[in-house]
């Protein structure tokens, strides 16, 4: 049993340096040198993005370094050194959080796997509290991205059924009615595969989790071409068009509140962004 842990764990130290190598360079390739002032002296460039080299000078690291980093022979990374990166990478505050799990993963894997295993369930008085709400659409949203509840407008909107628990981005990606639903499919789903990738550095061992990617992997080619450019981002707020196929176009905000002691659970409020939106709104939570 021990040895077959140790090779679980040497394996998984493996996966995790591959990830932090495919995230670099993703970084890398989506920052321009003008962007970032990197001087070019006019030379033609046979790919975009910035070249390691001047990762490295940006960051203040040797090249040599940079480049062990990129091709997962090094997992060894100083506090100043990650802020170096994500200042020379320009991260927002979700990618930072990310590359700082993928660089010191003992410091965010989860201590008790078995607390988070098995069905999710929600506390009666946070679902009391959602269904009692009849001003927004409010839904609750679990570690993997299962809807857990709502209130009623919340199941009109999005088209969904009190007695079945749907997973988020299995239907994003896999029901065609979402393109239908979503103005900006490629966005939405996009948005989706980043809150599921910051989810997988969260729980890096969760089967579930492991189990999304996979079926996903087989099923769509837009998952594979979206999630091969390593989006993250943590759920928040913004704001999203629907073509809804009762009441017509919707422009609603989105605000994502995270559950306390809710291991990875989240509470969206989507309120109307405009005056169109409201009465719409309205007439939905009456139909």
């Amino acid at each position: 049993m021990a040895g077959a842990r140790g090779a679980a764990d040497t394996g998984r130290v493996a996966e995790l340096r591959n990830d932090l190598g495919d995230f670099l360079r993703t970084r890398r390739a989506s920052l321009s040198p003008e962007e970032t002032g990197v001087p070019t002296y006019g030379t033609p460039r046979r790919v975009p993005g910035l070249r390691r080299e001047e990762v490295a000078m940006l960051a203040g690291v040797s090249v040599n370094y940079y480049t062990r980093l990129e091709q997962g022979e090094s997992h060894q990374m100083s506090d100043s050194v990650l802020d170096a990166l994500a200042r020379a990478l320009r991260l927002a505050e979700g990618e930072r959080r990310h590359l700082e799990r993928l660089a010191w993963p003992s410091q965010f894997t989860r201590r008790d796997p078995d607390s988070e295993t098995g069905p999710e369930t929600v506390r009666d008085s946070l679902r009391a509290m959602v269904e009692a709400n009849t001003e927004q659409a409010v839904g609750i949203i679990g570690r993997h991205l299962d809807n857990l509840g709502g209130n009623r407008l919340w199941n009109a909107l999005f088209g969904l059924r009190p007695d079945r628990r749907t997973n988020g981005v299995l239907r994003m990606f896999l029901d065609p009615a979402m393109r239908d639903l979503h103005v900006d499919w490629e966005r939405a789903a996009t948005e989706l595969a980043s809150y599921l990738r910051t989810a997988t550095g969260e729980h890096p061992d969760d089967p579930a989790l492991a189990a999304i990617i996979g079926e996903l992997s087989i099923k769509s080619p837009d998952f594979v071409r979206i999630w091969a450019r390593h989006p993250v981002a943590e759920c928040a707020a913004g704001v999203h068009v629907l073509d809804h196929p009762v009441v017509g176009r919707l422009t609603l905000n989105d605000e994502s509140l995270r559950v306390p002691d809710g291991a990875g659970q989240r509470v969206n409020f989507i309120s109307p962004a405009d005056d169109v939106s409201a009465e719409r709104l309205r007439l939905l939570s009456l139909s």
